[in-house]
């Protein structure tokens, strides 16, 4: 039987593929159609490329370590190393959007502050993994 840390990591990067995905493809359309609150707000278009970005390659890292953990990564460390991975992999795409909306003329809104503490969480869970 499966691991479930690996099972809840496979999800999680399917959904963050699932929600990623689109919303390049809503930015895309927000493009075509000239969007005046996305083309001249250039926070917003920054923040908003980056959490479709930063979504996508999150969502394919949490499928290649679920692919990779029970032949890779110590039985003992998958649950600790998953739950941080799924928490930063969630934690950062999130902050950029949030940080894309209503965010004032030059700053980003309060929500990116939870893209530091994304990267936390996946530094921790990359060293984790790194180690013995």
């Amino acid at each position: 039987m499966k691991d479930p840390a690996i099972t809840r990591t496979l999800r999680t990067g399917w959904i963050l593929l699932a929600l990623s995905l689109p919303l390049g493809v809503t930015l895309e359309a927000l493009h075509a159609f000239k969007s005046q609150a996305y083309l001249f707000g250039g926070v917003r278009h920054e923040m908003w490329r980056l959490a479709h970005a930063h979504g996508t390659l999150l969502g394919i890292l949490l499928l290649v370590f679920a692919a990779l953990a029970e032949a890779h990564v110590a039985p003992e460390k998958r649950a600790a190393i998953a739950r941080d991975l799924c928490t930063g992999a969630i934690l950062m795409p999130l902050g950029f959007f949030l940080g894309g909306l209503l965010n004032s003329e030059g700053d980003p809104s309060l929500g990116i502050a939870l893209v530091p503490l994304g990267a936390l969480f996946l530094l921790v869970a990359l060293v984790r993994a790194a180690g013995k």
